[in-house]
């Protein structure tokens, strides 16, 4: 028989995820707070910790979900909107994902960055190449640009300090896509 959790607990995990990516991105993720986590979320500290036993549990699942996201935006976005501004509105999301990422790579422990990073560049990978190849199709982006290019240059949104995040995280995003279309 298949064990499948309560309405109320999937609801309660869901909401300790979103409290934590919040603070994660608006704050300095060493002093990420379990039980005010809980608190705010609206759930026991017995509830949060039989989810997430740990802290790096929590994190970790927040940054998995944060990829997910990510991923599965890329074809979503192709589906109404031309490539070049699909892929220029992905990149609004990578800046938000990588707020998010930096603050829980700050927090875990080297063996479990290098678990997250490979769960991530894989999938973000496909999810470029996807936004790259509508491009190319409807003949708006470069034919020599490749997945692991972009990969490449949007890195540098990891290394923003949170003091320069809300004036140095987009422009050079707008920077990338224009170096990307087709001329």
């Amino acid at each position: 028989m298949v064990k499948t959790a309560r309405k109320d607990a999937v609801e309660n995990r869901a909401r300790i995820v979103e409290v934590a990516r919040r603070e994660i991105a608006a704050s300095d993720t060493t002093e990420l707070r379990l039980n005010a986590i809980a608190k705010e979320a609206g759930v026991g500290q017995g509830t949060l910790y039989r989810h997430f036993p740990t802290r790096e549990a929590l994190l970790v699942e927040v940054y998995r979900q944060e990829v997910d996201e990510l991923v599965a935006l890329a074809p979503r976005l192709l589906e109404t909107t031309e490539p070049v501004d699909a892929l220029a509105r992905w990149f609004d999301r990578v800046a938000e994902y990588a707020r998010v990422k930096r603050g829980v790579l700050a927090a875990v422990e080297a063996s479990v960055w290098r678990e997250l990073t490979n769960h991530s560049l894989g999938p973000i990978g496909d999810a470029i190449t996807v936004l790259l190849d509508a491009g190319k199709a409807a003949g708006q982006i470069r034919d020599d640009a490749d997945a692991g290019d972009v990969i490449l240059l949007i890195g540098y949104l990891s290394r923003l300090d949170e003091d320069e995040w809300d004036r140095r995280a987009h422009r050079p995003l707008h920077i990338v896509l224009d170096g990307l279309r087709r001329r």
